[in-house]
């Protein structure tokens, strides 16, 4: 008996030790596979990207003596240059190989940042005697530098997001809807983790330390990142000989490829390319800086055209219309919060929460798709999303809203007299660049932000306390829940955008998306300028909700009249 007891022991051990061999070699395989490779990069990539945002924005209020000038021209900047060249960067993504294109969007990216790091630490360890030189332009040189720099970083970061998860995941994925899918919602709980955690992990440092070592802690960051990101992205595209192979980019007008002086195969004259032939002559008889510029037109024309023809095109500019909100954990939320008495730690605690109800956002998809389809997904998403915004509309009109629409009233002696008594009352905190703005120009939407407030707005004097907290809770509990649509369906239309576009055209498609998406939010802050009281933080709710109304109902649109069954990435 004891002997039969020892040999199925023995089985035992010896089938458990198989086991354990064979999930040792699965985990290895695993974790030399592209995708565990690409989500290490993308995490590295994320987190730096993270604190750069943080970073740069708390460190142009410190050297412009904590006023938002700078903060503001650096948004207006960033945002300007994507809105702008979003179409070129998304046709040289388009037109060029798949692992030159990480490669030097990386290399600019971290060598950017880099550069700008250490043009910071020399401005804030010798401001003063920087300032005494050239009666104080030189500050201004400096400045200019670091907002050149920290723009294009951003550039180089627009590139490789586009490279990476809008073409290479889908390659990957050996254009598999489902694993295109799981790859989708595990880039976005990454994304969502460290946009709650690099912040963090920087403004402890700034905090504790300086902001010098703050600038050399990033520096070192993006240089170590630079060298893991590289090899990691390098192996990828050996093992995945897929990535090597890319449709060419079809021209939409062949005209433009005699640019740069190249000149056309001869062909006999004929009546029907008489034209042409002329035309041909007259751009090469052109200077090369006109015929370089008109090209960059002619190609930012054409990734307009190319976004507008594609079939998921109100998908995609329904995707733009949720930007124009004040519905997010951005400074303008905040912002609004600390005017009625909600603390820094609390918030803290609140973008903790949100960031959870993010990520559930991110398995609802997964879960949804795979039962009712990507399409119906979206419609499912949409809804909830609608329906937890309704509780910020009810905020509006809630107990302890401070909404006051005599504010709007043209200027009098009386009305002003009353804004001075509510202004005394609800505002909690002013700034020097203009009263009752407390917040920079461009939030980081990427998806979608530059500043945490619980550092920017530390020390905030506490006036009286509003008369309810119904209508702040009413808001935060709609902002809080309706992040599971939210993300659930951007999910959604990046994996329409994914899988009915084009290979040829994926990036300068993404391109002009990403110009979009700044578009609307540039249109947003311009609301906030307009009313920045918060008095009229309510009109901007409800301006809100309508502008992701309009966002929804276009997918809806979408759906019912430019939805191609069975279509699944052409090309």
């Amino acid at each position: 008996m004891f002997a039969v007891s020892s040999q199925i022991l023995n089985l035992i051990c010896t089938y458990f030790d198989f086991y354990c061999i064979f999930l040792s070699g699965s985990a290895l395989i695993y974790l030399k596979g592209p995708k565990f490779l690409i989500y290490v990069s993308g995490a590295l990539s994320m987190w730096g990207d993270r604190m750069w945002h943080f970073a740069i924005s708390v460190f142009l209020i410190e050297l412009y003596g904590r006023n938002l000038l700078l903060t503001a021209v650096f948004g207006l900047v960033v945002a300007g240059s994507v809105l702008l060249l979003g179409a070129l960067i998304g046709d040289w993504v388009d037109r060029n190989p798949r692992n030159k294109v990480a490669h030097a969007s990386l290399f600019i990216q971290n060598i950017s940042v880099t550069l700008c790091s250490i043009v910071l630490m020399l401005v804030f360890s010798y401001k003063q005697r920087i300032e005494q030189i050239w009666d104080g332009w030189l500050t201004v040189v400096c400045y200019t530098v670091v907002i050149v720099l920290a723009d294009v970083a951003n550039l180089a970061s627009t590139a490789l997001t586009i490279a990476i998860q809008r073409d290479w995941i889908v390659v990957i994925t050996g254009y598999n809807r489902g694993h295109l899918a799981g790859m989708n919602a595990t880039m976005r709980r990454i994304d969502q983790v460290t946009n709650i955690l690099a912040p963090l992990a920087v403004g402890q440092v700034m905090t504790l330390a300086s902001n010098v070592v703050g600038c050399g802690f990033i520096l070192g960051w993006n240089l170590v990142s630079l060298l893991v990101e590289f090899f990691f992205l390098s192996r990828v595209y050996r093992i995945v000989p897929a990535l090597s192979v890319k449709a060419p980019v079809v021209e939409l007008d062949q005209v433009y490829l005699q640019r740069e002086g190249n000149v056309a195969q001869p062909q006999p004259l004929t009546e029907g390319n008489c034209n042409t032939s002329l035309h041909l002559k007259e751009i090469t008889d052109l200077p090369l800086c006109l015929r370089r510029f008109r090209w960059l037109v002619s190609t930012c024309k054409d990734g307009w055209r190319a976004y507008y023809r594609q079939p998921v095109f109100l998908a995609g500019l329904g995707l733009a219309f949720l930007y124009t909100t004040v519905l997010g954990f951005d400074c303008i939320t905040t912002g609004y919060a600390y005017t009625q008495g909600i603390s820094g730690s609390l918030l803290s605690l609140l973008m903790g929460v949100s960031a959870i109800t993010g990520l559930m956002g991110t398995v609802m998809f997964t879960r949804l798709r795979k039962t009712y389809g990507l399409v119906n997904t979206g419609i499912i998403s949409s809804c909830l999303h609608l329906g937890c915004l309704l509780l910020c509309v009810c905020s509006v009109f809630a107990p302890g809203s401070p909404m006051d629409l005599s504010l709007l009233m043209p200027y009098n002696s009386n009305s002003s007299t009353d804004f001075g008594r509510m202004a005394g009352q609800r505002q909690k905190h002013t700034y020097p660049l203009r009263g009752g703005s407390n917040q920079p120009l461009l939030p980081d939407r990427s998806s979608i932000h530059w500043t945490n407030n619980t550092v920017l707005f530390d020390n905030v004097p506490s006036g009286t306390e509003p008369e309810s907290y119904t209508s702040i809770i009413l808001l935060f509990l709609g902002v809080i829940t309706a992040r599971i649509g939210l993300w659930s369906f951007d999910l959604t239309v990046t994996q329409l955008l994914q899988e009915n576009i084009c290979e040829s055209e994926r990036g300068v498609v993404n391109g002009v998306q990403s110009s979009m998406n700044y578009l609307m939010d540039l249109l947003h802050f311009i609301m906030v300028i307009s009313a920045p009281q918060p008095q009229h933080f309510g009109i901007l709710v409800i301006i809100s909700v309508l502008f992701i109304t309009t966002g929804h109902t276009m997918y809806f649109l979408y759906d019912e009249v430019f939805l191609s069954p069975g279509l699944f990435l052409c090309g």
